[in-house]
């Protein structure tokens, strides 16, 4: 029985195949050149990309005429069988050892079969042996089966090989058929071997494949596969004489790819008005990825509609693509019942539920789903960890990462990227060290993502030293953009603006800088946090010449830098010249008139939104019924029952952004009962920011009674949180308690809390010039105060009159004024008159709330020298214009 079995003898030490450099075309262009008048005959294809394998041509294998009898019966019996080997490894190997007590040149033309057998059976390393120990040079049947088997191969190398085997079929001067460039172009696709695959179209057209709907197929999905080449594709397409589904699929995934939703739509369309074909499952999976990319509702329940009626609901691609619709434009109800509808569900299916779960903010649901799961790969871990940090379970997210790590799961640098983020949200310096050589010692240092989010990590754990020591070693070209994106936001999110400012000016003056869609879209998020408009109109137009601003996320960060700059008329402009919009787009928009104190142009936004079928998630909803603060009290019923029927009608769970939002309505109206009693009602533990919500409204309508019962929560639950003892000094301190204001003054000192410094900043020829009150650290500070003194004069002769019931009330009067004049506020709008042209208005950002003395003397200002000021606080925008403010002094 022994004989039966592959032998163990050197048989199989093969050297290896020619070790040909794919970058030199030295071979394949000898070949190119020797076959370039080649034309081939008509062929008839019908199928789609990718081809069937080639069937068992016995009939074309060389048969020896000196056979006698006897061999000819033993050759028939042999040949007979090779039919039955492709279904079992066992025989397939007795069928060789037989083969190799034969003398090979009785025998050659049956090792062939033996070779497809072993392809069909996926063992490809036995494969590459035999192949490498043909007794008689191979044909094109085994060069076009090999190749494809390997490029479809899930091993790297194997598909390397597969390119290698076209070349060496191209240095043995057999030209390949349309089946051979297929497969060749599939190994591109899969190693991402665009050079490669640029030859392989260049003998596609010179050998006149070019004419073969599999092939044109093929090299779409090369193009597209590598990114950024639609022009290509849709070239390719538009000239192809003939096209089947395959070709409609395949350009339609590359503009869905390339987020251009409305052409896969348009393309959609298209077919069926001039190609009689059926849509299969891919064709209706593109169209919902399409719909769920730019959250078309109803172009998905069509598509939903359409599956039902060709019979394809039951296709587990189909059902899968339809969960992920919803789970980002329906409801929950509608994900789980098609999930429970599924007759069949693959670990694709599970995962997708998991997922959405997650997104609808559902955390113990998810982790049950993921319990259940009949089986779970990389991917599914992968869900739940990104999920976890969704959600800010930044513990959860650890804990399972560990659990990945005892269980010896494959760790992929999404998994290394979640844990890294995970480690942000907790803000654990140690913790992250421990990652970070976690990462390092499994070999992820040098991966980009890893690296970035890495960088990312110690930026919000407030360590920028570290940051900055990362940084300067990231020395690699193709890494540069990611680090100095991160490294900039890094500093913006720690208030070091003057420093991410200057690293982006030493970046361009070096010629460093490499402007892809993630760095134009974090840039235009810092100039607009900054407020640095004219730096943000410049990467504007760079987004142009580029063509990053059909990029949805650029245009999504253009919005939103021209409402933070104050430019609401082009904020506007972009969002409706946007060529597909999600609801990020929509939400900017909402929160770019928030900004602007247009509450009423954001519900009206919000009006619109509905009307497209356009699903929300749970920031719209923050932001919605934040809006109703900036109309009116008529309007607060609205707002409850909007508020109401979260969980009911929209199926989100109301987290703590929600109540603070409601809480801040009802405070802004005088409810001060009512948001009380909301906060006693929360079905979990309600957070600070949601106690916060109610103790600034009642700083702002003087209520100490409920403000003390709050005060007591707020530090409870964060009891080292500075900005809680100012707002309960500031609550005194309207209410003209001054001794208790003082003494939580004194109650900080004591502890140890310094509160939040108060800083204005104003740009100037792209330099931020930041003031900090009583601030005397400016080059031209004696210019400064000596030009303040002059406009308190002349406000002070309009009518202005200082208020000082917000300063210390022993300290004495003349010191108050003293104090209020020096509010950081007024020396950044006195430097801004003294550097910028007469009428010219002038721009200012603060850091915190404007207090209402500096709000009154801005407004003096505007008369005495008939400017605009445009200042941004952190409630919003205040325009001050010839004596008046947009906020209408409620603020």
């Amino acid at each position: 029985m022994a004989s039966l079995f592959l032998p163990t003898t050197p048989f199989f030490l093969f050297s290896p195949l020619p070790r040909f450099n794919l970058k030199t075309p030295s071979p394949f262009s000898s070949f190119l050149h020797s076959h370039s008048q080649y034309k081939p005959s008509k062929l008839n294809h019908h199928h789609a990309l990718p081809l069937p394998p080639p069937p068992l041509l016995h009939s074309s294998l060389s048969h020896s005429s000196s056979h006698d009898n006897h061999d000819d019966q033993y050759d028939l019996l042999l040949d007979r069988l090779s039919a039955s080997l492709r279904f079992s490894p066992h025989l397939a190997s007795a069928v060789h050892a037989a083969l190799l007590k034969l003398k090979q040149h009785h025998t050659p033309h049956l090792f062939t079969p033996l070779l497809l057998a072993y392809l069909n059976l996926n063992l490809l390393p036995t494969a590459h042996r035999l192949f490498l120990s043909l007794p008689s040079p191979p044909n094109l049947v085994v060069y076009s089966a090999l190749i494809s088997a390997f490029s479809k191969s899930n091993n790297h190398h194997h598909r390397r090989h597969a390119l290698r085997f076209f070349l060496h079929m191209a240095h043995s001067d057999i030209l390949p058929n349309d089946y051979a460039f297929v497969a060749a172009l599939t190994a591109c696709i899969r190693t991402l071997n665009l050079q490669f695959g640029q030859q392989l179209h260049a003998a596609v057209v010179k050998t006149g494949y070019l004419d073969s709907a599999f092939v044109a197929n093929a090299l779409m999905g090369l193009y597209g596969k590598c990114g950024g080449r639609y022009g290509l594709v849709l070239k390719l397409f538009d000239e192809m004489h003939q096209r089947d589904i395959a070709s409609w699929n395949t350009v339609m995934s590359v503009a869905v790819k390339e987020f251009m939703y409305d052409e896969a739509f348009s393309l959609f369309r298209e077919m069926q008005a001039t190609d009689d074909l059926r849509v299969d499952d891919f064709t209706l999976s593109t169209l919902l990825a399409a719909c769920t990319g730019s959250a078309s509702v109803v172009e998905g329940f069509q598509v939903h509609t359409h599956a039902i009626k060709v019979g394809l609901m039951n296709n587990l691609s189909v059902g899968n693509a339809l969960i992920g619709f919803y789970t980002k434009c329906g409801i929950l109800d509608d994900v789980v019942e098609l999930f429970e509808e599924m007759n069949e569900r693959d670990v694709i299916t599970w995962t997708e539920m998991v997922a959405a779960y997650m997104e609808f903010g559902f955390v113990d649901l998810a982790i049950e789903v993921f319990d259940e799961m009949p089986e779970r790969n990389t991917v599914s871990y992968n869900a739940l960890l990104s999920g976890f940090c969704k959600n800010g379970e930044g513990l959860k997210a650890l804990g399972l990462f560990l659990e990945m790590v005892d269980e010896e799961m494959e760790l992929t640098d999404f998994s290394l990227t979640s844990v890294v983020n995970a480690c942000s949200l907790l803000g654990d310096y140690w913790v992250s060290r421990q990652v970070h050589g976690f990462a390092l010692k499994f070999g992820f240092g040098s991966n980009a993502c890893v690296e970035a989010a890495l960088l990312d990590m110690y930026t919000r754990c407030g360590r920028m030293g570290d940051a900055r020591k990362m940084f300067c070693r990231w020395e690699l070209e193709e890494f540069s953009s990611v680090a100095w994106t991160s490294m900039i936001c890094g500093y913006a999110r720690n208030g070091q603006l003057d420093q991410a400012i200057s690293l982006i000016q030493h970046e361009q003056s070096e010629g460093k800088m490499i402007m892809d869609e993630v760095a134009t879209s974090s840039m235009l998020g810092l100039c607009g946090t900054v407020g640095c408009h004219d730096m943000g109109k410049q990467i504007h137009c760079h987004a142009v010449k580029f063509g990053y601003e059909s990029n949805m996320e650029v245009g999504n960060a253009v919005v939103s830098m021209y409402f933070k700059c104050g430019n609401v008329d082009d904020a506007i402009r972009m969002f409706n010249a946007m060529p597909s919009t999600d609801i990020v787009s929509w939400n900017t928009l909402i929160s770019g008139h928030l900004l602007q104190r247009q509450g009423h142009r954001a519900l009206e936004v919000w009006s619109d939104l509905q009307k497209k079928g356009i699903r929300p998630d749970q920031v719209t909803f923050v932001l919605v019924i934040s809006a109703y603060r900036l109309t009116n009290l008529n309007l607060v019923d609205d707002c409850r029952r909007l508020f109401n029927s979260l969980r009911n009608v929209y199926q989100v769970e109301p987290t703590c952004e929600h109540y603070s939002s409601f809480v801040g309505v009802l405070g802004q109206w005088g409810l001060l009962e009512e948001a009380e009693e909301t906060i006693k009602k929360i079905p979990f533990e309600p957070s600070a920011s949601v106690w916060r919500a109610l103790l600034d409204s009642c700083r702002l309508h003087k209520n100490t009674v409920i403000g003390n019962r709050v005060a007591k929560h707020i530090l409870t639950i964060e009891p080292k949180d500075p900005s809680t003892y100012i707002l309960i000094s500031n609550l005194y301190s309207a209410s003209a308690r001054w001794h208790l204001s003082e003494m939580v003054r004194e109650n900080m000192k004591e502890k140890g809390f310094r509160k939040h410094p108060a800083r204005s900043w104003i740009i100037c020829q792209n330099k931020i010039h930041s003031f900090y009150a009583r601030d005397r650290s400016h080059p031209q500070e004696k210019d400064i105060y000596s030009g303040l003194e002059i406009l308190i004069l002349e406000c002070l002769k309009a009518g202005y009159e200082p208020d000082t019931s917000f300063v210390l009330h022993e300290v004495e009067e003349h010191q108050k004024k003293h104090f209020l004049f020096c509010h950081s506020a007024k020396l950044a709008v006195t430097y801004g008159i003294l550097m910028s042209k007469p009428g010219k208005p002038i721009r200012i950002v603060k850091n915190i709330l404007l207090c209402g003395d500096c709000h009154t003397f801005l407004k003096y200002v505007s008369v005495v020298t008939k400017r605009d000021i445009f200042l941004r606080d952190s409630s919003g925008f205040h325009c001050f214009s010839n004596g008046q403010c947009s906020c209408k002094d409620y603020w």
